[in-house]
């Protein structure tokens, strides 16, 4: 087994676990002791993995990179998944988008929907209904301190949220986990989501592969709660099956790269 096919059975095994022990892993890589600590090294060196006395532990990200930083990654899979939210959105509804790079692209495709009213704590979503102004649409962004993703966050976004109802939410979230569930690495910003989280009748989340097995510092929602995730087609065996024995619905989207992307 290569190294990198090694190292990839020990960040899935973190996944499921959120530890693995050096004794488990010589055992079930069946390589040796040195072999196993090498790998957490390299993995420790990337930031994926925390090593502990006898093993490694997940990393609770904290950080946050901008928004401009984050729009570059995965395109092709953001806009397929955008596609496919899009898809679930009914005309003449309430629907709520939080703040996040994919969200702004689900945005994108939501403009041409007839008659939505449209709340979201995204300056990037409410730019993009704006370019788009159609008569029978309604936008309502809530106020509220700004953050690295240039969500609107605090006292003022939160008395904003509460008290509404909306049929549909869509939810970006900066990782998603077994154990933690729908996680962001911003305080502030993950209890405005947890607020746009309870004031819907269904949650539909838009998360690329790329955040599975990821960990942020606080939860917004177990996947549980979670009524249609939607991601893309780059998503593990193994995740797909924890993913579609957690939430309500798994849905994959095809992505299809080099095609011709909205508002492109």
């Amino acid at each position: 087994m290569l190294a990198a096919q090694r190292q990839e059975r020990i960040l899935e095994q973190l996944r499921r676990t959120g530890g693995v022990r050096v004794a488990d892993l010589v055992e079930s890589l069946a390589v040796s002791d040195m072999t196993v600590r090498r790998d957490l090294d390299a993995l420790e060196s990337r930031g994926a993995l925390r090593k502990v006395h006898g093993g490694a532990v997940a990393t609770a990200r904290t950080e946050e990179p901008g928004f401009e930083a984050k729009s570059a990654r995965h395109e092709d899979e953001k806009h397929a998944i955008a596609r496919a939210v899009a898809g679930l959105v009914v005309p003449h509804s309430a629907v709520g988008l939080s703040a996040g790079t994919t969200t702004a692209t689900v945005a994108r495709y939501l403009v041409d929907v007839p008659g939505l009213t449209v709340v979201t704590n995204s300056l990037h979503v409410a730019e993009v209904f704006h370019r788009a102004a159609r008569p029978d649409r309604t936008v309502a962004l809530t106020g509220g301190f700004r953050t690295p993703s240039d969500a609107l966050v605090g006292p003022l976004a939160l008395a904003s949220i509460r008290g509404l109802n909306l049929d549909t939410l869509v939810l970006g979230v900066h990782g998603m986990h077994e154990r933690a569930g729908f996680t962001t690495p911003n305080l502030t910003e993950a209890e405005t989501d947890r607020a746009l989280v309870e004031s819907t009748a269904t949650l539909v989340v838009a998360a690329d592969h790329s955040k599975w097995g990821t960990v942020g510092l606080s939860t917004i929602a177990p996947l549980e709660r979670c009524d249609v995730l939607v991601t893309d087609s780059g998503i593990g065996a193994q995740a797909r099956t924890a993913l579609a024995e957690r939430v309500g619905r798994l849905e994959i989207a095809e992505v299809r790269a080099g095609e011709r992307r909205a508002g492109a």
